[in-house]
């Protein structure tokens, strides 16, 4: 027997809003972490470095190839937006630690 549309819709919406949750966890982490290495200029080595924009490209590649439900409500739409402007100004903070770091380094 077949799901009527709506419990499908809700199914997806329910499993949307899972995985907008996550990724705004993750950006927490990464923002977290990024402020953490500011303040003790030796985190930044070149593997937590390298390790920190892999981090920043698998949350971008995850936030940007999203295939937005059609039904997803305005709300939710807009939370995608903030996802993503909110990636970009984690990295600026992180390329701001990273340069701090290379002048220190020099």
């Amino acid at each position: 027997m077949p799901m009527p549309k709506n419990e499908v819709q809700g199914e997806i919406l329910n499993a949307w809003g899972t995985y907008l949750d996550a990724l705004e966890k993750s950006l927490d982490n990464l923002e977290e972490e990024i402020k953490e290495a500011e303040g003790v200029a030796g985190v930044c080595t070149d593997e937590w470095c390298e390790a920190t924009e892999h981090y920043i490209d698998d949350i971008g590649n995850a936030l940007f190839s999203i295939h937005e439900p059609r039904w997803a409500s305005e709300s939710d739409s807009n939370r995608l937006k903030k996802l993503k402007r909110r990636l970009h100004e984690i990295y600026s903070d992180y390329k701001g630690v990273y340069q701090k770091a290379a002048q220190g380094a020099a």
